[in-house]
């Protein structure tokens, strides 16, 4: 099957993960200026002058900042998904990987979280480019988001379009709105697992999982 890239309007709003609720419906997107504006105002009310030399184009730089941390709006996770391969041969084991770089946004403060994802599934004739598995984690952290419900989101998408035996993600990451504001606990990471199929129904995957996550042996 081809790949085909489609491109949602702008005011468009992605398709939501299989099994998730639908969203209401979305307002007009607001024009680029109308963004610049609103950056202008946050940056009076924490007491800075929006005119001076060193912050006038700050609220360009901040809307095409954000057009980058959150494009994942705009893209279909599922169409990363489509393009499979069947040359495996008899292989029907565990296919890993892990320590998988990410950050995202807290829905909460639109502060940064970053760490690392793990992703394993046990394949049924068909695999997916292990590249893909990296990008379709990107589209859902390039949202804001919690880290429980980014991780759901990799495992739906995963497990709806390519139908494995089973899917295991585990996800950890350090959150800022905990380590510089609030309680600035900095340096605790937050860690999420989520299991479907065999390894949601079999203790002895779900432990192999972890093995070859944290030792790189099963």
């Amino acid at each position: 099957m081809d790949h085909v890239i489609k491109t949602l309007t702008p005011a468009a709003r992605p398709p939501e993960a299989p099994g998730e609720v639908p969203a209401a419906p979305l307002r007009a997107r607001p024009s680029r200026a109308e963004a610049e504006a609103a950056v202008r105002v946050l940056l009076g009310y924490i007491g800075d002058d929006p005119d001076r030399e060193g912050l006038v184009d700050t609220p360009r730089r901040v809307v095409s900042a954000y057009d980058e941390l959150f494009g994942g709006y705009h893209e279909n996770p599922g169409e990363v998904l489509e393009r499979t391969f069947s040359e495996i041969g008899t292989y029907d084991d565990i296919v890993l990987v892990r320590d998988i770089p990410f950050a995202s946004h807290c829905e909460h403060h639109m502060m940064p979280f970053v760490g690392r994802a793990h992703v394993g599934y046990l394949p049924v004739e068909r695999v997916v480019g292990l590249s893909k598995i990296a990008r379709l984690i990107d589209i859902f952290a390039k949202r804001l988001q919690t880290q429980e419900r980014l991780s759901s989101m990799i495992v739906t998408e995963i497990d709806t379009v390519l139908k494995p035996r089973g899917v295991a993600v585990m996800l950890e990451a350090e959150h800022t709105c905990m380590s510089m504001r609030g309680v600035q606990k900095a340096g605790s990471r937050t860690i999420t697992t989520q299991f479907t199929g065999v390894f949601r129904d079999d203790p002895k995957e779900q432990f192999r999982f972890v093995s070859l996550v944290r030792n790189g042996i099963g």
